[in-house]
């Protein structure tokens, strides 16, 4: 069965060269024919201690849902054999689930910030809620001499997807792209809360 992808979302997929026949696919299978409004693929390597791992994250936005696919590759391990394998995953999310979007811009030497420019480099985070984390600290109550157990305080954040876009290691076009879909997705996440209210 031929996908149903967008010309330029199966361009990005391809380009990013990782398994792109196999991402593309279960992408295809998780919007189940749904359009697409708006998509970012971000590709990532990191290191371990002797391991070089790559992985590819695409996120589209429907008009009723994020979808977000994750892969990655693995060597041989006892669950899956000796063998290298990839494995992707899909999440399918509602937008009226969608609680948070959230893009910190970074910028050098701001105090030369050029309006427009937004910097070159984003961290888009998105959280519904599937994922949070809790971080804690002893409480105290700012009185330097006191020795009272005060217990904890902290703060509980959402942290379902986060990805790091740098214009500097993947291109002016990737932070570009990032900008847009964080533009799209915030607006349909606002017009998906005002339909959940009305």
């Amino acid at each position: 069965m031929p996908s149903t992808l967008p010309a330029d979302l199966t361009r990005k997929i391809t380009a990013s060269g990782y398994y792109p026949a196999f991402v593309t696919d279960v992408l295809d299978i998780a919007l189940a024919g749904e359009p697409v409004q708006g998509h970012l693929v971000h590709g990532e390597t990191t290191f371990d201690v002797d391991t070089v791992r790559r992985h590819l994250s695409v996120v589209v936005l429907t008009p009723h849902r994020l979808v977000f696919v994750h892969a990655d590759d693995h060597g041989g391990d006892e669950e899956h054999g000796q063998q290298a394998h990839g494995i992707a995953t899909s999440e399918s999310v509602p937008l009226t689930a969608v609680r948070t979007v959230m893009v910190t811009h970074v910028v050098p030497e701001p105090e030369r910030y050029v309006a427009g420019r937004l910097g070159r480099e984003l961290t888009l985070t998105i959280g519904w809620g599937a994922v949070s984390r809790l971080d804690l600290e002893p409480a105290s109550c700012g009185d330097p001499q006191c020795e009272a157990d005060h217990g904890y305080t902290g703060s509980m954040t959402g942290d379902d997807l986060a990805l790091r876009i740098s214009a500097d290691a993947e291109g002016d076009g990737a932070l570009s792209d990032a900008v847009e879909f964080a533009r799209v997705l915030s607006a349909a996440t606002a017009g998906a809360a005002a339909l959940s209210r009305g």
